[in-house]
């Protein structure tokens, strides 16, 4: 495969880091991938370790109220972006542009449209996001992550082909080298507890306060609080730290999910496709402020799918956890087993490949 494939992703790690799966797969299919990101913190962090994928850089740009001052800005900074654009095309000599999503992928879609050359997006939620929203407009083909974010694209081309997901968390690892790695028990249960890369402080809180009931329930935990709540939350462990490994962050998700028997966590897209991938059954507690509650109609997804369990974060306390915790861990284990199965059903661990045959086969 010689496609020449520019990969419009940066400006959120939900992006961002299918765009690098993208880039991946098409790395070892032959082709030559190139990725625009947006000059924030994480599109930095998360290019380190990838020496072998090129990239450019744009301003960060997201779109304000239409009557907003910083509407001018926003159209300033635009332009600028568009021109440069047009000028990576022209010096990479691109076959296609595909847009991950979020307003960094604007400009260049745009150029590609101005330069005729094929446009593709990606959208990895339920409910498709602003910049895809109006990037539809330009685009050949659309790819979806989810089935029901078909329906908002009625009148247009599109298949659902899954979120990519980095090859790191697309092999089989050793529990026991897992366990050992976090320090854990490996004759107990162990729960994934993570609120996203920033973290969540009311997911962190009621497990703080159920620190007891957990122990006592013969649970441990492996604690990913975000780096902003670390030392609150860690503070709390005390007496229980012996059962938990609490840390801000992991750099090794795929040991993460390799131990987990349940995960209760937010459900942005890619973190549901890591989940599915290693078919962990789920407590979802979606971000309540997330654009458009995308959120909460992605885990309506996998709820219908029976892979996992909605808990609202207005109605998470012990009682509403401990009744679905007591359902997954009963001694009959009918309903894990079922949800594990359902949620292995959900995953499309060749997503990247799948995309990149797509394009490819739409530009020849």
């Amino acid at each position: 495969m010689s496609l020449r494939l520019i990969i419009a992703c940066g400006g959120t790690g939900g992006h961002l880091f299918p765009g690098i799966a993208v880039a991946e797969a098409l790395i070892d299919k032959g082709g030559e991938p190139l990725l625009i990101i947006s000059k924030k913190e994480i599109d930095a962090l998360a290019m380190q370790g990838h020496s072998n994928i090129n990239y450019e850089c744009l301003a960060s740009i997201g779109m304000p109220k239409f009557y907003s001052p910083k509407m001018i800005k926003f159209l300033s900074s635009f332009f600028v972006s568009y021109r440069k654009s047009k000028n990576i095309l022209k010096s990479f000599k691109a076959d296609a542009v595909l847009g991950m999503g979020g307003f960094t992928s604007l400009p260049p879609l745009l150029a590609g449209r101005a330069n005729r050359t094929k446009n593709f997006i990606h959208e990895s939620n339920a409910f498709p996001g602003k910049a895809n929203r109006v990037a539809s407009r330009w685009a050949d083909h659309i790819l979806l992550g989810m089935e029901p974010c078909g329906s908002y694209f009625k009148d247009k081309n599109f298949e659902v082909v899954g979120t990519p997901l980095r090859s790191v968390l697309r092999k089989e690892y050793d529990k026991t080298e897992a366990i050992q790695h976090f320090g854990l028990n490996p004759d107990k249960k162990t729960i994934l507890v993570m609120g996203g890369s920033q973290g969540a402080q009311v997911l962190n809180s009621t497990i703080i306060q159920n620190l007891n009931k957990i122990y006592e329930a013969g649970i441990q935990l492996l604690h990913i609080t975000g780096p902003a709540d670390f030392e609150r939350v860690k503070s709390h462990y005390g007496e229980f730290s012996n059962f938990s490994c609490v840390i801000p962050f992991s750099s090794e998700m795929h040991l993460a999910y390799s131990v987990s028997d349940i995960a209760i966590v937010r459900s942005g897209a890619s973190s549901l496709a890591e989940i599915s991938a290693y078919s962990i059954p789920s407590i979802l507690v979606p971000y309540p402020f997330a654009t458009d509650d995308h959120q909460t109609l992605n885990a309506n997804h996998y709820v219908k799918n029976g892979a996992a369990f909605l808990l609202p974060e207005n109605k998470l306390n012990a009682n509403s956890l401990f009744e679905i915790l007591d359902q997954l861990f009963d001694e009959n284990n009918e309903k894990y087993k079922n949800m594990k199965s359902s949620m292995q059903s959900l995953s499309v661990v060749d997503s990247a490949e799948r995309i990149c045959e797509k394009i490819n086969n739409h530009c020849n």
